[in-house]
């Protein structure tokens, strides 16, 4: 009886599931820059604080001289993986599956932007979105069978925005999180209609304005046919021939740029594998002109060359001047508002735990952009662990197990123990059966 209620004192003791203790928290919606300790219960932020004792921990994790954030928010994927071999991104090759580039990199929340439409959302779903332990959303391209391929994106007849907010308002609307106008040859068309759509279903719209020659005016895309809110993603990217840029030929960040972000546009990194370059990017972190959120577009043709993946994103603006705080809080807090999802992006107390621990490694780095020209860097971000919905699926260093000699000592023991219980289970049902024996020879006589 004392020993039952010694394990009940014990099992209710340990009311925390994990517990990392003694990191650096970032948490830019709760304004949390400190060493902390964040424990998780069920699956959900149960606390952080300082000092949180480990005996009510069933399992502790060490991660002093590293930093915890929330889980990082990647906005700008293609995910929508499948084996049409004649199609570009939609059920194509050249789109990923998500798991497998998410959580070596602290990701745990992808956005699809825009790889399917209205025609093919539900394959993406069942195929992708309903299979992954990363959290998919979508941007719902306005063309209804999305990203097949080029000469496809230019059908004006395809461009269906009742359709297109139909299905995010009436169907899936905690999935489909905005709209996406991309690779459009001609005039403001598409965007309009992704924007009627957008104002149909009350989301956003994230645009990819490049392919025009002559280009489009960026000015009269902010100005008169985005509204606030609305995402301008590839923001450094540079191919003047086709794409109107952010920064002049002088290397001066355009005035309009400025009040264009005053006045509400999201300017979305979206690296990718031919949209993000240095002559783009270092003059603007330089003149004042930071991105508002940080993503990767990752796909196959982007994740082997400069961009990599999310983490080595993040450091090249670290190594751009940016601070770690601002770096963090572009690609979680900045991102979940973006699409509308508080939820997401924090560790607030009662939100699902998605959580990821970085190592900020020093040393002498090189960075590529996509003309792979370098710039070199002195401070890395490495994931050192990645926790979605209170489960870690990614441990680099093991800093979440035991050492095995520890395993096996623990084994061995255990097994010693057991003999033991064993034995004096053995010895007691012999006591017994002697006991019954006798009994039975009593009332034989």
């Amino acid at each position: 009886m004392m020993l039952c209620f010694f394990a009940a004192n014990i099992s209710n003791a340990q009311q925390i599931d994990l517990l990392l203790k003694g990191g650096h928290v970032i948490d830019p919606k709760n304004k949390i820059d400190a060493q902390m300790d964040v424990a998780v219960t069920d699956g959900k932020i149960f606390q952080v604080a300082k000092d949180i004792p480990a005996k009510n921990a069933k399992k502790v994790i060490d991660v002093r001289g590293l930093y915890v954030t929330p889980g990082i928010i990647d906005m700008h994927v293609h995910v929508f993986n499948g084996t049409d071999v004649d199609a570009y991104i939609a059920n194509a090759l050249t789109s990923v599956p998500p798991d497998g580039f998410t959580f070596r990199a602290g990701v745990t929340t992808v956005v699809d932007a825009g790889s399917s439409g209205w025609k093919n959302f539900r394959l993406f779903k069942k195929q992708t979105i309903d299979r992954s332990q990363t959290r998919v959303l979508a941007l719902l391209n306005i063309v209804g069978n999305g990203m097949v391929g080029r000469f496809e994106e230019q059908d004006v007849n395809d461009m269906n925005p009742q359709q297109t907010a139909h299905m995010i308002k009436k169907l899936f609307p905690d999935i489909i999180v905005g709209i996406k106008a991309a690779h459009y040859w001609g005039d403001f068309t598409q965007v309009d209609r992704a924007v009627e759509a957008g104002t149909l279903a009350n989301v956003p719209v994230m645009v990819d304005f490049g392919e025009h020659q002559p280009p489009n005016s960026i000015e009269a895309l902010f100005m008169q046919h985005l509204r606030p809110g609305d995402i301008f993603t590839h923001t450094f990217a540079y191919g003047p021939a086709g794409r109107e840029t952010v920064v002049d030929e002088s290397g001066k960040v355009k005035p309009f740029i400025f009040q264009a972000q005053k006045r509400g546009i999201i300017f979305d990194v979206g690296h990718g594998g031919g949209a993000f370059s240095w002559r783009q990017a270092v003059p603007s972190i330089q003149q004042g002109f930071k991105p508002n959120v940080i993503s990767t577009d990752l796909h196959a043709e982007s994740m082997n060359s400069g961009m990599k993946d999310m983490s080595n994103v993040m450091s090249k603006f670290l190594n751009m001047g940016m601070t770690l705080q601002d770096v963090i809080t572009c690609s979680t807090w900045n991102a979940a508002n973006v699409i509308k999802r508080p939820d997401i992006g924090n560790l607030s107390v009662g939100t699902e735990a998605d959580v990821a621990v970085f190592n900020l490694r020093k040393g002498d780095f090189g960075f590529l952009d996509i003309r792979k020209t370098k710039l070199k860097g002195t401070q890395k971000l490495e994931a050192e662990l990645t926790i979605r919905a209170g489960k870690i699926v990614w441990d680099l260093n093991g800093i979440s197990a035991p050492l095995w000699e520890e395993e096996l000592q623990k084994n061995k023991w255990y097994l010693i123990i057991h003999q033991a219980r064993l034995r004096r289970v053995t010895s007691t049902w012999k006591l017994y059966m002697c006991w019954v024996k006798c009994i039975g020879w009593c009332i034989g006589r």
